[in-house]
């Protein structure tokens, strides 16, 4: 147990008993004016869900590309959609972010791996879909 107090002049000031130090570190913070809560945590993303590499983005709050807060409260926390010659197509509403981010996977593909040659292109090369069936040079 963590017990934290303060001294203000020649006063001692009780603030508590803890389990941590942590706890009682963040007490101690708070009496003193001294405590300032991280303004936007950043979000824990899933890097793989339901066998699919999910397109992650640093840029976007969700952590995901194509996935954003849904304005429409009652159908879903998150919307996924992705553009195709120029337009978008919405691909639905879902409760968390990761379900979103497997439904723009499902989409567009899944993301290269990290640190391929293809993830480094990826971020500078802009390439149109094939047609079905047909394959892109020098591709067995």
């Amino acid at each position: 147990r963590f017990e934290a107090r303060r001294y203000a002049g020649s006063r001692t000031i009780y603030i508590g008993v803890f389990d941590s130090a942590v706890e009682a570190a963040v007490a101690y913070a708070r009496a003193a004016g001294e405590y300032h809560p991280p303004a936007h945590p950043s979000p824990v993303v899933a890097t793989e869900a339901e066998g699919l590499r999910l397109h992650l983005s640093s840029s976007n709050p969700s952590g995901y590309k194509g996935v954003t807060k849904s304005t429409v409260v009652q159908a879903g926390r998150y919307q996924a959609q992705h553009h195709v010659g120029g337009r978008t197509v919405f691909l639905g509403r879902f409760d968390t972010a990761v379900e979103a981010a497997v439904a723009y996977a499902r989409a567009v593909g899944e993301a290269p791996e990290a640190g391929s040659a293809v993830a480094a292109a990826a971020g500078r090369v802009s390439a149109a879909p094939l047609p079905f069936g047909e394959a892109a040079e020098g591709a067995a």
